[in-house]
C-alpha cells in the first residue's frame, strides 16, 4: 500500500492511543492475580477505557457516524450509512490471565459493507490492516496473503469453545471431532478478531466459531478476504456471518473441505 487513506489514518491513530492504555493495565493485571479479589473489576475498567478513547478519536474525525460497540452499544449519528463497530479489547480471558493474545478491532461499514478493518495486537506490536478492494497488509505495508497449504496433515485451525450453553457446547464438541479426523491440528486460542488476522497471515488455515458478535468478526473478515481467504457462514451460504455469528475463514485449499466437515456434524 503506497499510502494509508484518511480514514485508516484515523483507525490507527484511534488503536494505538488506546493501545497505550491498555498495554499499561496489562503490565498490572500479573500483580492482580495474587489478590483475593482478582484482576476481574480492574480488567473491566480497561475494556471501557479503551472503548472509550477509541470512540473519542473516531468520533472527533467523524461526528455524524454511527457507531456499534461492545461495551456501550448502538450510539446514533445523523450519517447512517457509516457506522464503525469497535471492539475495544477482544481477548478479555486473556487479558485478565495476563495471556499476551488480544487485540483491539476497527472496521468501518458503508451502507452494510465493511470497508476498512483494523486488528492490533499491542503486545506484538503487529497491526493488521486491510481496505475494501485495496489488499491487505501487517505493519502497514507488508501485503498479507493466506497460506497456500492444502494438506490438512500439515495444516491448523483454530476455533472458539462456548463457555455457557450446553447445546452450543454439545455442538463445538461434535464438530472439534469431526475437524480432528481430517488430521488437522487444533487450536483454541481466545480471541476471534486476532485468530482472524492469523489466518489472513498464513499462520492458521482455518477459523470456525459460532454465535460471535459483529464486532468480534467484522473488520478481520474483510482482512481475511483482503488476503486471498474466503469466509462463509457456517451452515449456509446464503446466510450473512455477520448477523448469524457462526463464521468460517480458510485458505482456498481448506475452504471447501473445512465447510463440508462443518456441515456434516448438524446432519
Amino acid at each position: 500500500m503506497a499510502a494509508q487513506s484518511p480514514i485508516m489514518n484515523v483507525m490507527i491513530k484511534a488503536a494505538e492511543k488506546a493501545a497505550r492504555s491498555l498495554l499499561r493495565d496489562f503490565g498490572e493485571v500479573e500483580q492482580l492475580q495474587v489478590s483475593q479479589k482478582g484482576p476481574g473489576d480492574f480488567v473491566s475498567a480497561a475494556d471501557k477505557r479503551s472503548e472509550q478513547i477509541i470512540f473519542e478519536e473516531l468520533q472527533r474525525a467523524h461526528p455524524k457516524y454511527c457507531f456499534l460497540m461492545e461495551e456501550s452499544g448502538a450510539v446514533e449519528g445523523e450519517n447512517k450509512d457509516y457506522c464503525w463497530i469497535i471492539d475495544p479489547l477482544d481477548g478479555t480471558t486473556n487479558f485478565l490471565h495476563g495471556i499476551p493474545h488480544w487485540a483491539i478491532s476497527i472496521a468501518l461499514q458503508v451502507k452494510g459493507e465493511i470497508m476498512f478493518g483494523l486488528v492490533y495486537d499491542p503486545v506484538k506490536d503487529e497491526m493488521f490492516t486491510a481496505e475494501k478492494n485495496g489488499g491487505a497488509f501487517i505493519h502497514r505495508n507488508k501485503r498479507l496473503r493466506v497460506s497456500g497449504r492444502r494438506d490438512a496433515m500439515l495444516s491448523m485451525a483454530i476455533s472458539g469453545a462456548p463457555r455457557h450453553a450446553v447445546k452450543s457446547q454439545e455442538q463445538f464438541a461434535k464438530e472439534y471431532k469431526a475437524m480432528q479426523t481430517t488430521g488437522i491440528s487444533l487450536r483454541r486460542m481466545g480471541a476471534a478478531a486476532l485468530d482472524l488476522a492469523y489466518v489472513a497471515a498464513g499462520r492458521a488455515e482455518v477459523f470456525w466459531e459460532r454465535s460471535l458478535k459483529p464486532w468480534d468478526v467484522a473488520a478481520g473478515m474483510l482482512i481475511v478476504r483482503e488476503a486471498g481467504g474466503f469466509i462463509a457462514e457456517i451452515d449456509n451460504d446464503k446466510n450473512d456471518p455477520l448477523k448469524t455469528g457462526n463464521i468460517i475463514a480458510s485458505n482456498s485449499g481448506l475452504f471447501e473441505q473445512s465447510k463440508k466437515v462443518l456441515r456434516s456434524c448438524n446432519k
